[in-house]
């Protein structure tokens, strides 16, 4: 992700941990020393990277009703097998693997919820396509509920999705009408270079908008960052990043109060409210500016300072003027550590 990538590998050391270490290794999960599947088959193996805020799986699935059940449970073997397959398991309530490596299938994204962008899109889940991976998730919890009660639930799960998409939407034009107004602080031009080497605003990703007023060319795409860009854009990041998470696990996991209350529906409430104060802040000391000749020029410090220089962007400004990453790497297997030679990993 663009906000990992173009930090220090200090910042990111709970990134490159899941993403580079253990990453579809089976030693993750039936560790190294032990290697046994009774181990891989207990919820908490799933927990040392499947947690924390922009993918919350452990926090939604450990504090609602299934999670409860396992951890009141677990230790009685007349209710957990462990020495069961997962094949023949015939548990009191579900782990993480009963569901998502249903019969011991290992492609656990065969039996995930997530269609698009951790789920947190605004695609339609009930549209033809995803048809057969409805059809399977139901024929999961069917194991314990009516085919009905899972349908429903996986639709609470959509509409749950469809809200909080409305709220995003809503706090992402706030920002996005600062940028094209001209009372963004700083604008894209005037800040440090992205990862990517690039001066295109943050929020201008994929082919959502044209035009040089978010700092670049036509058809150009920024990079979603979350250091170094206006409160407004970091509410942004955080309300899609966080707290959509948390609404979209606690639904899927069946943990409502995490959807609602834990910083769900309700975080994402106070970041929309946040943002328009900071909008409306910006909009007046602008117009003010304007009445009395204030010509504004960006602080130094959204350009440069001791942390800021050890991000990717000013890294290749500085050592390779006119280029970005794109043009420094091609091939995108260069940025695959497992595939990299030895001494450059």
């Amino acid at each position: 992700c663009a906000w990992s990538i173009e930090r220090p590998p200090g910042d990111t050391a709970g990134c490159t941990f899941c993403h580079t270490s253990s990453e579809e290794r089976c030693s993750t999960c039936h560790q190294r020393h032990q290697f046994d599947p009774k181990v891989a088959r207990h919820a908490e193996q799933c927990k040392t990277c499947h947690w924390g805020k922009d993918h919350r799986d452990w926090e939604a699935y450990d504090i609602g009703l299934h999670g409860v059940v396992y951890q009141v449970n677990k230790w009685d073997p007349k209710q957990f097998d462990w020495t069961k397959k997962l094949a023949d398991a015939d548990y009191v309530g579900p782990t993480c693997q009963y569901c998502h490596m249903r019969g011991g299938h290992h492609n656990v994204q065969r039996f995930g919820t997530v269609y698009t962008s951790m789920g947190m899109s605004m695609a339609d889940r009930g549209a033809p396509i995803w048809k057969e991976k409805r059809d399977r998730w139901t024929s999961v919890c069917d194991d314990c509920h009516s085919p009905r009660f899972a349908r429903e639930n996986l639709q609470a799960l959509d509409e749950s999705v469809k809200d909080a998409g409305l709220k995003y939407r809503e706090t992402f034009k706030v920002a996005e009408d600062l940028i094209k107004d001209g009372v963004a602080d700083p604008m894209p031009k005037d800040l440090c270079p992205d990862w990517s080497g690039q001066h295109i605003w943050s929020l201008k990703i994929g082919a959502y908008h044209d035009g040089p007023e978010y700092g670049g060319k036509t058809g150009e795409s920024g990079e979603f960052r979350m250091s170094n860009c206006t409160d407004v854009e970091r509410l942004c990041f955080e309300s899609v990043g966080y707290f959509q998470t948390y609404i979209f696990k606690g639904m899927a996991h069946g943990s409502w109060n995490d959807a609602t209350y834990s910083d769900g529906s309700f975080g994402m409430d106070r970041w929309l409210v946040n943002v328009k104060p900071d909008a409306s802040q910006a909009r007046r000391l602008a117009a003010l500016e304007k009445k009395v000749g204030v010509t504004w020029v960006p602080e130094s410090f959204w350009k440069t300072g001791e942390w800021l220089d050890q991000l990717t962007g000013p890294y290749i400004v500085k050592n390779h003027p006119g280029k970005t990453i794109f043009d420094l790497c091609p091939d995108p297997g260069w940025l695959d550590t497992h595939h990299a030679p030895a001494e450059e990993v």
